[in-house]
C-alpha cells in the first residue's frame, strides 16, 4: 500500500487480505458440513495466522521511510537560514543528480556522472546562504571523517558529500549571517529516522516562493518531504527545500497554494496567467532555487539514478510554475540504498519520484511559518 498521505488506488494489499479471509471462511464452512455429527466439544481448527502482521504504528511519510536514510537540520537563530543533511548509512548509497536551473550552486556533482569512478555517496547537504552555504558541507565531512566513513583510499576513508545551495541572503536583513561548517556538523550530528521537522527549518528556514512580481508579493517557502510505498515494498521518497521564482500549485487542480499574491495581498495570482502575459521577462531577476533529494530502496546503477533524477524534475515542473528559470538553480539528487535486490524498473521508480517530489513541494509550503512580509500558505484564505 502507499504510505500515509499518498494518492491513488493502490490499496491492493487490503483486497488481498479480504481474499485470504474469504478463502479461509469457505474452507471452514465445508469442513463443518463434512463433519456431520461430530461431537460438539471438538475444538475447531485454528485458523491460519495472517501473513501480514498488524501495523504497530503509522507509516513514515518522509524520506526516512527508506531504511538507512536519516535527516538532520540546523537552523540559525540570528536570521532565517540553515542547512539540512541527508545521511546514507553504512557504505553509503549509489548517487545520481540532475541540475536543471540556470543559477546552480553545487559541489561534487561531476563526481556523480555515470562516466566517473566513485559510485556511492555518504551524505548530501542542502543549505541556505547562497554559495557561502557550501561551507556547511565541510562540517558534514568532518563529522563523517571522525566516524571513519567514506571512500577507501591509501590515506584513509574520504567522505563523499555532494551539496547544493539556495539563495536566502536578503531574508532577515543580515546577509553576513549564513550557514558555516559548524552548522553542517551539528545538522549531521542531529540526523535521525522517523518523524522529521518540516517547514521553516534547516535549508527551508529562509526560503520564499512567488517572486515573479517582486519580493513584496512573495510568500514563505520551506522544506517538505513525502514518501510512496507500493504493495511490493518499493519505496520512493523525497525531501525538497522550496525557494522558487514561481508559485507552488496543486498538480491535481492547477490551483495555487502559495506564491505571487494579489495586489491587496489577500489572495493568490494565477501563475499560468502571469507567465502567459510575459511578466516574468519584465520582472527584475529574483534570487531563488529549489533543491532536493530523492531516495529509494531499489538497487540502481549510477546511470539509472541519473535518469531517475531527471524524471523527478517532472514533479518540480508540475508543482512550481514556472520552474527551472534562469534565476533558479533547481537541482535534484538521487540516493539508491539497494535494500531491495533484483532488477529495478527505472520507469516506475522515476514516475514515483516525480510524484514524491511534487508532494514534498506541497508539504513544504503547507508546513511553513510566516516571516515579516512573507505570509505562509495558511495565512491566505
Amino acid at each position: 500500500m502507499y504510505a500515509a498521505g499518498a494518492r491513488g488506488p493502490y490499496n491492493l494489499g487490503v483486497r488481498h487480505n479480504w481474499v485470504r479471509l474469504a478463502v479461509w471462511s469457505s474452507t471452514a464452512v465445508l469442513a463443518i458440513l463434512a463433519a456431520g455429527t461430530a461431537p460438539m466439544q471438538t475444538q475447531p481448527q485454528t485458523p491460519p495466522s495472517p501473513q501480514t502482521p498488524a501495523p504497530t504504528s503509522a507509516p513514515v511519510n518522509n524520506i526516512t521511510a527508506v531504511r538507512g536514510i536519516t535527516v538532520g537540520h540546523f537552523t540559525l537563530t540570528e536570521r532565517p537560514t540553515g542547512c539540512t543533511v541527508i545521511l546514507a548509512a553504512g557504505s553509503g548509497a549509489v548517487g545520481g543528480v540532475d541540475v536543471r536551473g540556470g543559477a546552480p550552486g553545487t559541489a561534487e556533482t561531476d563526481l556523480l556522472s555515470p562516466l566517473n569512478t566513485v559510485e556511492r555517496v555518504n551524505a548530501i547537504v542542502l543549505s541556505g546562504g547562497s554559495a557561502w552555504g557550501l561551507a556547511s558541507r565541510d562540517g558534514v565531512m568532518k563529522f563523517l571523517g571522525e566516524k571513519k566513513v567514506g571512500y577507501a583510499t591509501g590515506g584513509g576513508p574520504v567522505p563523499i558529500v555532494p551539496a547544493a545551495i539556495l539563495y536566502d541572503l536578503t531574508i532577515g536583513g543580515r546577509p553576513e549571517i549564513r550557514p558555516t561548517a559548524d552548522c553542517g556538523y551539528k545538522a549531521a550530528a542531529a540526523a535521525s529516522a522517523g518523524a522529521i521537522e518540516l517547514g521553516s527549518v534547516g535549508a527551508g528556514a529562509g526560503a520564499t516562493v512567488g517572486k515573479m512580481m517582486g519580493g513584496n508579493r512573495a510568500m514563505k517557502g520551506g522544506i517538505g518531504s513525502a514518501a510512496l510505498t507500493t504493495t511490493e515494498g518499493l519505496t520512493v521518497a523525497a525531501i525538497v527545500a522550496v525557494n522558487a521564482v514561481g508559485s507552488v500549485i496543486d498538480p491535481r487542480t492547477s490551483r495555487p497554494i502559495a506564491g505571487v499574491r494579489t495586489a491587496d495581498g489577500r489572495g493568490l495570482e494565477d501563475p499560468f496567467a502571469i507567465v502567459r502575459r510575459g511578466v516574468l521577462q519584465q520582472a527584475p531577476a529574483r534570487e531563488a532555487t529549489t533543491i532536493g533529494v530523492v531516495a529509494t530502496n531499489a538497487c540502481l546503477t549510477k546511470a539509472q539514478a541519473t535518469k531517475v533524477a531527471g524524471m523527478a524534475h517532472d514533479g518540480m515542473a508540475r508543482a512550481i510554475v514556472p520552474s527551472h528559470t534562469p534565476s533558479d538553480g533547481d537541482t535534484l539528487f538521487v540516493l539508491s540504498t539497494c535494500e531491495r535486490t533484483g532488477a529495478a524498473n527505472v520507469g516506475t521508480i522515476g514516475s514515483l519520484a516525480a510524484e514524491a517530489v511534487a508532494d514534498a513541494i506541497i508539504s513544504a509550503v503547507r508546513t511553513a511559518k510566516s516571516l515579516p512580509g512573507y505570509p505562509a500558505a495558511g495565512d491566505i484564505r
